[in-house]
Parts: structure tokens; sequence; C-alpha cells
């Protein structure tokens, strides 16, 4: 019985890590819908965020009939209350790349994006994409250390977020209210799962210690 409840918990940390995997295709579709006015792009990321919901609500389930018939404790107790956590954080980081890529719909056949200010949406989009992979790692392999090199990505993510507000707020931005809109809450999608990365490898860091990590970088707004 008790292997059973192994396999069972081994089974959700597995589709967590194939749920990384599904979301970092996700964003990386999104940003070929966003920055290339992929229609086809953007509907297939659109279409299969149901099927992240799905996951989402199969993991959780799992989770819960494993909380309250197995009685777990020290280590697997944090596995699993963490796990609660992170299909959380990946079902959110799924909702964020559907959004980009509704944003990228809507604007077709024009870019959403104006060309001034692709480079850094391009960069944000290979951090964001870089985080999701990291989380998944992390995860795999139990590895903190990668886990802590996270926030330090986050901060990049920032500046380009303080970047674009720059560019978006000055007197050479011709673009349009519209653009500016788009803009922002482009930017915003991308920052948020970069967030959700980094709270992924701080529960991976809770997991493996038993321990919060501290400081700003470790905690979402």
């Amino acid at each position: 019985m008790r292997e059973t409840y192994h396999e069972a918990l081994s089974k959700v940390v597995d589709d967590l890590v194939s749920m990384t995997n599904r979301v970092q295709t996700a964003v990386d579709g999104a940003t070929v819908a966003l920055l290339d006015a992929d229609l086809t792009a953007a509907e297939k990321v659109i279409s299969e965020d149901a099927d992240l919901d799905r996951l989402h609500d199969d993991v959780e389930n799992r989770c819960f009939v494993l909380l309250a018939r197995q009685s777990p404790v020290a280590g697997e107790l944090r596995t699993i209350v963490a796990a609660l956590r992170m299909v959380a954080d990946l079902a959110r980081m799924g909702d964020l790349a559907a959004h980009i890529a509704k944003i990228a719909r809507m604007r077709y056949p024009k870019h959403a994006v104006p060309e001034s200010i692709e480079p850094n949406f391009q960069r944000m989009a290979v951090l964001a994409t870089e985080m999701t992979e990291i989380a998944g790692r992390t995860l795999r392999e139990r590895n903190i250390l990668d886990a802590e090199k996270m926030a330090d990505d986050d901060e990049e993510m920032d500046t380009l977020r303080t970047m674009q507000f720059t560019e978006l707020l000055g007197d050479e931005w011709a673009h349009g209210v519209q653009a500016a809109v788009d803009c922002a809450l482009l930017g915003r999608y991308y920052e948020r799962i970069a967030d959700h990365a980094v709270i992924m490898g701080s529960r991976v860091i809770y997991i493996v210690t038993g321990l919060h990590p501290e400081g700003d970088n470790w905690s979402i707004a």
C-alpha cells in the first residue's frame, strides 16, 4: 500500500514537470503569435489552454486524495502542499500565455507590438521561457541552486519592464494609446509568468530544505 502511495506521489511530480513543459511550449507559441502576427499560432495556444486547466484539476484532485487517505508527514507533506500550489502557478502561467495570444489574435493582421519596442519583448519572452524551463528542471532534479539563480533573472525582467514604461510614457512614443495599452498589458503578462516561475523555484527550495526563501524576489504581489 505504501509503495502505491509513493508511486502516486511520484506521478504527481512527473505530471507537474510535464505541465511545465506544456507551459513553456505555450509561452513560445504565444510569442510567435505576438511578434510574427501568426494567427495559427495564437489559435493553437488559446485552444490548448483548456488542456492545461484539465491537468490542473486532475493533479489537484489527486493531491487532495493523497492528503485525505495517506496522512503524509515531513517531506512527503511538504511535497503535496507545494504541488497544490505549483499546479495553480502552472495553470495561471498557461492563462497568461493565452492572454498574450488573444491580444495577438485581436490585432491580427497587424502586429500588436510596435517595431521600436520589439527587442524588449523578445528579451522578455526569452527570459520567461528560460525561467519556465528552469522551474521544471529544478522540480525534476530538486536542484535548489538553479532555483536560487532565478531570482537574478527576475531582476532582469523587472528592469525590462521599467524600460518599457519609460518608452511607453516618453515623448517619442508615436504609436497611440491603443498600442501603449496593449504593450503595458503584454509586458505585465510576461512579467507575471516569470514571477510564477520564481515562486515555483521557491517551492522546490521548501520541499528540499523545509524553509521558505526570504526576500522581495520570492513573493508575488
